[in-house]
């Protein structure tokens, strides 16, 4: 999760999560070169006391600098569609979770297990334990297995939401009316906090995400447990 003083991207919990981080530092790269090539020749421009005859017709220069930006926006772009396709991809699941926006908590359901589903609330401050995350941790937190490939279905039942986990690259809309799903692969355990990211309403910044990663073997327990 996101602690004090942290200004990069949260650490990845999911290959797609890498790829993202990856390609962030692939294009801050491109960005860099650019902005510090242009940063010198303003300076030498600036600095410089004799002046170019040829400045207002430079054919040479202008295919030069239509060409430069071209090849190099190609090397962002593609990059940028394969992970797009990443994202989007959804591959032989083993899990399936189907999550459900309110105004202002969630609700999931395991689709493949009879019965085993619960809403999802944040903890108010004045309950909260000493060892609790303000505005992050809830009464009933979504337990999946590490090392699965998972689906998540998201919807609404009132207003748009967006479900999103930074640490393992989710961000998904909650549309009332329609299902929107994607997938992700949790390679570690631990807790991965995230928030509701479309402005919902009075009580949007309270309705947290937690995901609580453990072995496949503890994820039966669980669902053995809790099936009503």
């Amino acid at each position: 999760m996101a602690t004090w003083s942290k200004f990069s991207l949260q650490n990845s919990a999911s290959p797609l999560m890498e790829q993202l981080i990856f390609f962030h530092d692939h294009t801050l790269l491109i960005l860099t070169m650019i902005t510090i090539l242009v940063g010198y020749l303003m300076i030498t421009l600036f600095f410089n006391k004799f002046t170019n005859r040829f400045l207002l017709e430079g054919q040479t220069i202008e295919v030069i600098w239509t060409i430069l930006p071209a090849i190099t926006l190609i090397f962002i772009a593609l990059p940028s569609l394969r992970l797009l396709y990443l994202l989007d991809e959804v591959d032989n699941p083993s899990i399936t979770l189907k999550t459900i926006g309110h105004q202002w908590y969630w609700s999931y359901e395991y689709s493949d297990f009879l019965n085993v589903e619960f809403d999802s609330y944040m903890i108010p401050s004045n309950e909260l334990e000493l060892n609790g995350f303000r505005l992050l941790d809830v009464d009933n937190r979504t337990v999946l297995p590490m090392n699965t490939q998972i689906r998540i279905l998201v919807t609404a039942a009132d207003v748009l939401h967006s479900w999103t986990i930074p640490a393992l690259g989710v961000k998904i809309d909650a549309t009332p009316g329609r299902l929107n799903q994607t997938n992700f692969f949790i390679n570690r355990p631990g807790m991965f906090f995230g928030q509701c990211s479309e402005i919902c309403g009075a009580n949007h910044s309270f309705m947290p995400i937690v995901i609580e990663s453990i072995p496949m073997n503890h994820f039966i327990n669980w669902i053995k447990l809790n099936k009503s």
